[in-house]
């Protein structure tokens, strides 16, 4: 596949004045700060399981990669769709891609597109207030027919009683709840729900998040 210096170089070649102001621009895609563009893929997606993880870019460069992966994104959901193959887009800190206005406009869109396309999108979040701040957040409401909550504290208890229609009564089920409590939402039925999971199984050791419960001699660096 070809990569931007490719095409920067296939540009100076041609001597036209046009096809080198094209060149130009493209300068700091292969040899200046936005280099990383200018690089084959490492990633196999052809596998079941494909990570993204933007935790280490910085601020300038969050917003032009979360869009990369998006794209990328898009790009498997067509091609699953056409053999017929369900994609699950599951976002962690789903409230990050809601700060910047061109990529929460993208969720938006993709989040309408990837139901009716065989994807299953799915995002989580430990901050519901930054994430109900957005102007976007009715299109993700509208288009989710299950919401999982867990405890809350108080200030976006608020403000999820309200967007969510949630009364008092229900509310507790979220107040200083235990680990594992919590409000099921699914179409136009909330319900509380207690899933107290076993501790002693092979499962719980695999999905706890406790560093006191997690056994570091069989910790993978």
């Amino acid at each position: 596949m070809s990569i931007f210096g490719d095409l920067m170089n296939a540009l100076l070649f041609q001597h036209i004045p046009e096809a080198d102001w094209v060149a130009r621009a493209l300068d700091q895609y292969v040899n200046g700060l936005l280099n990383f563009f200018n690089y084959l893929t490492t990633v196999d997606r052809s596998n079941r399981l494909v990570y993204f993880g933007i935790k280490g870019l910085g601020k300038n460069l969050k917003k032009p990669e979360i869009l990369i992966v998006q794209g990328v994104v898009c790009n498997t959901i067509t091609i699953n769709r056409a053999i017929g193959r369900s994609t699950w887009y599951f976002v962690d800190e789903f409230h990050i891609l809601l700060k910047e206005e061109q990529t929460a406009a993208y969720s938006a869109e993709i989040w309408k597109r990837f139901r009716k396309w065989g994807g299953i999108p799915t995002w989580a979040t430990q901050n519901p207030k930054d994430l109900l701040s957005s102007p976007e957040i009715e299109n993700f409401l509208e288009n989710s027919d299950f919401i999982y909550m867990l405890n809350q504290a108080a200030g976006d208890r608020k403000i999820l009683a309200e967007r969510l229609n949630i009364s008092s009564e229900q509310l507790a089920y979220v107040t200083n709840s235990e680990p594992g409590h919590g409000l099921l939402f699914f179409n136009n039925v909330i319900s509380p729900f207690a899933d107290d999971f076993p501790k002693d199984t092979e499962l719980y050791k695999l999905l706890t998040t406790k560093p006191s419960e997690v056994d570091l001699s069989e910790v993978w660096v």
